[in-house]
């Protein structure tokens, strides 16, 4: 094992590709897994805000581990201050989270509001916001699971993260279970989150260079129609897929 530290239709891919990068301060932001301390914990931000973690940590709805050969193991989040923390008693090659951000909308003067078209009747935007996040700690022996809750995730397609910055890792989207084409992915999204993304293509593949020798954060963004049109216009989906590459021996 190597150490590192239904296809969605054209006109929604088209929608997705518009209204994901009508950047807000509701949806631009995502959650994802970093060393703080050598403790694994979760960030929730957007480049390099690094904002209250803790505060949102009701918001998560589940957060779950595997172990190297892809079987669950028990997981939780901890507050430590101001950072929350994972806790496992088992080691983990693979802990995941997801939060519902809920319902957003933003008025007419451009204020957002934690309330639904029925409440803000001049909406210009209104969407339910889910962040979800996958940290790699250790490629499991067998491929990726799909992760229960994540209606959106990025996988190795190759189940292999290179091992230097600037060599080609191939990434796949899927959407409730199935690949899914046009999701927007930023292969950079702490150093350089207001970069032109790149698409999946048709069955869900993108390959990108890897970005750092060090922390990766990717970021897919997948914007879907409404579920309750009467309370909001959209869904964003946003998912993060973290890894680290080794540096050289101090």
């Amino acid at each position: 094992m190597r150490r590192i530290s239904p296809y969605i239709s054209a006109a929604i891919a088209v929608a997705t590709v518009g209204a994901a990068f009508a950047s807000s301060t509701a949806s631009a932001h995502a959650i994802w897994f970093a060393q703080r301390a050598k403790q694994l914990a979760m960030v929730y931000g957007v480049g390099s805000d690094d904002l209250d973690a803790v505060k949102r940590m009701p918001l998560v709805t589940s957060v779950t581990g595997y172990d190297a050969d892809g079987l669950p193991v028990t997981a939780s989040l901890r507050a430590a201050g101001a950072i929350p923390v994972v806790d496992s008693d088992e080691p983990m090659a693979v802990v995941a989270a997801v939060m519902d951000y809920g319902v957003w909308s933003k008025d007419a003067a451009g204020t957002w509001h934690n309330k639904g078209l029925d409440e803000v009747k001049d909406a210009t935007v209104s969407e339910h916001n889910f962040k979800y996040a996958v940290h790699i700690n250790q490629l499991p022996s067998k491929p990726m699971p799909l992760i229960p809750g994540h209606k959106l995730q990025l996988i190795p397609a190759d189940n292999a993260i290179p091992q230097a910055m600037g060599q080609p890792i191939r990434l796949r989207a899927m959407f409730e279970g199935k690949p899914a084409a046009n999701v927007a992915i930023l292969h950079d999204y702490v150093n350089d989150p207001d970069q032109k993304p790149s698409m999946t293509d048709a069955q869900g593949y993108v390959t990108l260079p890897v970005r750092n020798q060090g922390l990766n954060v990717v970021v897919g963004i997948l914007v879907a129609p409404s579920d309750n049109p009467a309370k909001y216009k959209q869904m964003e989906h946003r998912a993060s897929l973290t890894f680290v590459l080794p540096h050289l021996p101090e």
